[in-house]
């Protein structure tokens, strides 16, 4: 969820205690992968962003979180007092929209068929709505940070992140914790894992205030590819906007909405070796 080193003026003073949460967040700054002395590193597809169509994107939505589903495009922003989700088909002005009143903060969020779930930061809670009109139906307490989460239909499970190493399954009905796994590449873990997209048995992860995607088994937490994403916007475009943060798969397609923070674009993109 957080913010970049450059952001408007405007947003300093919001900058300055984000940046403490960012830096000290980490709650699996001790983890270490699995060991890989006596046998080869697991092999790591080195992939990049190939741009298929840019679409427009409110360069006011600070986005924490980014879902296709029923043909709709879920979003949900970010920052106190202007945190919101939105529906509505991808590139166009949402249809419905729900504003989160200050001082809740905005995170990812997730479509479990007739609802979904929108998670806050460092609210210590989360907001079940319902999808097709964004009413809000109940708050659950939520005992962590709220950072990125997805669904994962075969298994009956979220996956939620905190900034840390490591991914979170839940139940996605009381989102009490089932277990977790701490993400590696190569048997370092891989930090600030941020806004996730659950794709079958495997899990994207924008790293936050890096260009870059990486996709998780999620059953062992091993990065099986590295996705490079730079350059999206222009060096114009950069100085008003904030970080990539914001991944959503074109159900049938393998191409993915790519967007962040104040971006005035969003991006359908594959991904292709490089």
């Amino acid at each position: 969820m957080r913010l970049s080193l450059v952001v408007p003026v405007a947003a300093a003073a919001l900058v300055s205690g984000t940046l403490l949460h960012s830096c000290g967040t980490d709650a699996g700054a001790g983890d270490r992968g699995p060991a890989t002395q006596g046998r080869a590193a697991p092999a790591v597809e080195q992939l990049r962003v190939e741009v298929v169509e840019v679409l427009p994107h409110d360069p006011k939505a600070f986005t924490q979180g980014l879902e296709m589903a029923g043909g709709k495009l879920y979003e949900s922003t970010g920052v106190s007092g202007q945190s919101s989700v939105r529906a509505g088909p991808p590139g166009r002005s949402p249809a419905v929209r729900a504003d989160l009143p200050a001082p809740l903060f905005g995170e990812g969020i997730t479509v479990m068929g007739p609802t979904l779930w929108q998670l806050t930061w460092q609210n210590g809670i989360a907001v079940e709505r319902d999808a097709r009109t964004l009413a809000e139906l109940r708050r659950v307490p939520y005992g962590d940070e709220g950072w990125g989460v997805c669904h994962q239909r075969q298994r009956d499970r979220l996956v939620t992140s905190n900034g840390s190493s490591r991914l979170v399954f839940r139940d996605p009905r009381t989102l009490a914790k089932t277990g977790e796994v701490t993400v590696s590449d190569r048997g370092r873990p891989v930090k600030l894992l941020n806004e996730l997209e659950c794709v079958g048995d495997t899990v994207y992860a924008n790293v936050w205030a890096a260009d870059r995607i990486v996709r998780i088994d999620a059953d062992t937490g091993t990065v099986t590819a590295d996705i490079d994403a730079p350059a999206l916007l222009s060096a114009a475009e950069k100085r008003r906007a904030d970080v990539l943060n914001g991944i959503a798969a074109v159900p049938g397609t393998g191409q993915f909405l790519l967007t962040g923070k104040w971006w005035p674009k969003m991006f359908r993109v594959a991904f292709v070796p490089k």
